[in-house]
């Protein structure tokens, strides 16, 4: 795809103009029903990430994704492929592997059906007792399309859904230049929240609410209205590319150490060196690209190479429809998703997966959303965000100021007092999400 065929492709994510106006009512967070036809209507019929392809190195490794009451799992085959089934034994349903591990043929802790990593039935107790016939070699696991990008097992329920990068179109094309699936998993946990799983898609479609939310970050990444370039795509997609480098309206005080002047210095540029503030934030961020470009072989920065001047020095805070957000950081990925309560609208789960690209000679990386980490696999931790007292590990990272809101938001999502959001123009996508998604309960999509 040519930068013109994309461009022609992307709506301006700040134009009013490209929405219908479908109101965004409480119900869509509260009602059963209307969680029952998001089931029916829209989580049947995307493409979920099952996890990294890192975690299925080897013929017999899977990972286990359970989604609402429903759950798949990936295996990597001999041949290097990956296949995805129904975590439901062909004989009775009874659930085959719970965690994600390794196994050379899975067998059924109900009866003992011993099922091949290829899904196929390869022993069954008293196999000459079934009048049908013989089971073994002809009963196979039921499968689900499977296929890879970014580093990330993607399956579909759905025989009919668009492939995988047609689905994701056109994330691919965008960041063809990042090495997605060379990053590191460092940190990885997935919290517990009292809120319905929107509220994140809502929450990741536009940056009005950083100055109040997150007043730590307009001084490394600019915030400021006109600043930021805002896009959408028709199958629900959309980002907002923020360029790494101080606001110009929010200011932290005379004298206060500036996190862009450690940015600076850590590429050889001085930032005494500019005669004010302005200067150094606009001048200073065109000669940080320019260092990068020409110190990152030796400073084993390898990742850069195929990466332009915006990836080098921006943030493309991107969302994929319907639930997950990948913020791409020169350095870092952070991944982000909600799925929701198999029961409750009030309720979801938010994966937090820290990833950092290795650079030759680090052995910790500084987590945009959690700290300081070691640059090695991160172990999987469950919690309760319980009013952010089962977190203490990113208290106080951008990440946890957004869960901080979330149960307020829920909250108010049942009130009588509210109607409809009330939108300025950098929260477009806020509405197009909905709409896409009202598109698919339609049967439009």
């Amino acid at each position: 795809m040519t930068r013109q065929e994309l461009d022609a492709l992307t709506l301006d994510g700040r134009d009013p103009a490209n929405l219908r106006g479908d109101p965004i009512t409480g119900d869509r967070y509260t009602s059963r029903d209307f969680m029952q036809r998001e089931w029916d209507q829209m989580w049947t019929r995307i493409w979920h990430v099952a996890g990294r392809t890192a975690e299925l190195e080897d013929a017999g490794d899977y990972v286990v994704h359970d989604f609402m009451n429903e759950s798949v799992f990936c295996v990597r085959q001999e041949d290097g492929s990956i296949k995805a089934f129904y975590n439901a034994c062909g004989h009775r349903g009874q659930r085959l592997v719970w965690g994600s591990s390794y196994q050379d043929r899975f067998q059924c802790p109900y009866h003992g059906w011993i099922w091949g990593k290829d899904g196929v039935l390869a022993s069954a107790q008293d196999p000459e007792d079934f009048p049908q016939g013989n089971p073994c070699g002809k009963l196979k696991l039921k499968e689900l399309r499977c296929a890879t990008w970014g580093g990330f097992v993607w399956y579909t329920m759905d025989n009919d859904a668009p492939e995988l990068l047609d689905y994701l179109a056109p994330m691919p094309e965008l960041y063809r230049n990042y090495p997605m699936d060379t990053a590191v998993r460092v940190f990885w946990m997935k919290i517990d929240l009292d809120t319905n799983w929107k509220f994140a898609t809502d929450n990741f479609s536009e940056s009005y609410h950083t100055r109040t939310a997150h007043p730590q970050v307009p001084p490394w990444i600019d915030q400021d209205v006109d600043t930021a370039r805002h896009e959408m795509w028709a199958g629900g997609h959309g980002r907002t590319v923020q360029p790494m480098r101080p606001s110009l309206s929010d200011r932290l005080p005379d004298g206060a150490d500036h996190p862009f002047d450690a940015i600076l210095r850590q590429w050889d540029i001085d930032p005494a060196a500019y005669p004010d503030f302005e200067t150094k934030a606009m001048q200073g961020w065109l000669d940080l690209k320019a260092a990068k470009k020409r110190l990152w072989r030796e400073r084993g920065y390898v990742h850069y190479e195929n990466m332009d001047d915006e990836e080098i020095t921006d943030s493309p805070h991107t969302v994929i429809f319907p639930n997950v957000t990948i913020s791409f950081l020169p350095d870092n990925l952070v991944f982000f998703r909600t799925e929701p309560h198999p029961e409750d609208p009030g309720k979801c789960t938010f994966d937090l997966w820290c990833m950092a690209f290795p650079v030759a000679g680090q052995t910790e990386v500084e987590s945009v959303m959690a700290g300081p980490q070691p640059l090695r696999e991160a172990s999987f931790q469950r919690r309760d965000f319980d009013q952010g007292r089962g977190v203490p590990e990113i208290h106080g990272q951008i990440v946890y100021q957004d869960m901080l809101l979330a149960e307020g938001q829920q909250r108010g999502m049942h009130s009588r007092g509210y109607r409809d959001a009330y939108l300025s123009a950098q929260e477009t996508r806020v509405r197009f999400f909905h709409e896409v998604l009202n598109d698919y309960l339609e049967g439009r999509r």
